[in-house]
């Protein structure tokens, strides 16, 4: 695929057009910049509606003026699956609502991929499990790719948000772990689950997060309801806390 954001697009598109499956590798190393909304006014991409993989290495970002166009990388509806694989960086998404990076109805797996530096005025700085009453539940896995640096101004989940009856899966490996660090948030500056179905965080390391509003709300994991299993994944070194003021309480978290 050529190096250029309306290739991109474009393939997107053709994807859609189809329910089939569809692989796009991208141009190995290539910078798509991003410069408006091709789905929608909030989403940089075309909304994912068909299984889409994209294979790198290569990096999707917001590159409007300054970065402040307000539109999100990519959008999964809940006919749609988008698989992120070897290297695809999605970074500066800046929206207004969830998910400054990607915002999931459908299924999202990020394998050795990453999301960085991207923004949200709601929920899920990285990544948001769109609250889901009925429906296709969403559900994103992430193998070996870290979350960092990602911001909510105000809501839940400065790196992932996992919403009313999403499924969230994180894992690295022995030796190894998955990071997820350097993500702020109103609260669960890591993540939050929020009546999620079910949140399972294995070889992953949840460290120096932060919960921006000044009420001693949980820096590193932030559960309300739900399953949520902890395997070899330690959160240490969140402000202004670890994972205090969950209910129930965070498994193997303390501080």
């Amino acid at each position: 695929m050529a190096c250029s954001a309306n290739a991109l697009v474009a393939a997107v598109n053709l994807a859609n057009s189809t329910p089939t499956s569809d692989t796009l590798v991208l141009a190995g190393g290539c910078t798509y910049r991003m410069t408006a909304a091709h789905g929608g006014a909030s989403n940089a991409l075309p909304v994912i509606t068909t299984p889409i993989e994209m294979i790198g290495p290569a990096t999707v970002t917001n590159a409007s003026l300054l970065g402040l166009g307000l539109f999100r990388i990519a959008e999964v509806g809940p006919t749609g699956s988008l698989t992120l694989t070897t290297g695809v960086a999605f970074t500066r998404g800046n929206v207004l609502g969830d998910g400054g990076g990607i915002l999931n109805r459908g299924a999202v797996t990020l394998t050795g991929s990453t999301l960085t530096g991207n923004t949200a005025s709601g929920d899920g700085g990285g990544l948001a499990n769109a609250d889901t009453p009925s429906g296709t539940a969403p559900a994103a896995t992430f193998t070996n790719s870290p979350v960092s640096g990602n911001t909510t101004l105000l809501g839940d989940g400065g790196g992932i948000y996992n919403g009313l009856r999403g499924t969230l899966t994180v894992t690295g490996v022995t030796g190894s772990p998955l990071f997820v660090t350097g993500n702020s948030a109103g609260r669960g500056g890591g993540i939050s689950a929020i009546n999620s179905t079910a949140t399972t965080l294995t070889q992953t390391a949840v460290t120096n997060n932060h919960a921006l509003l000044a009420l001693g709300n949980a820096g590193g994991v932030y559960r309300r309801g739900g399953t949520m299993t902890t395997t070899n994944a330690p959160i240490t070194a969140n402000t202004a806390n670890n994972c205090v003021g969950s209910v129930p309480a965070v498994p193997n978290c303390t501080g």
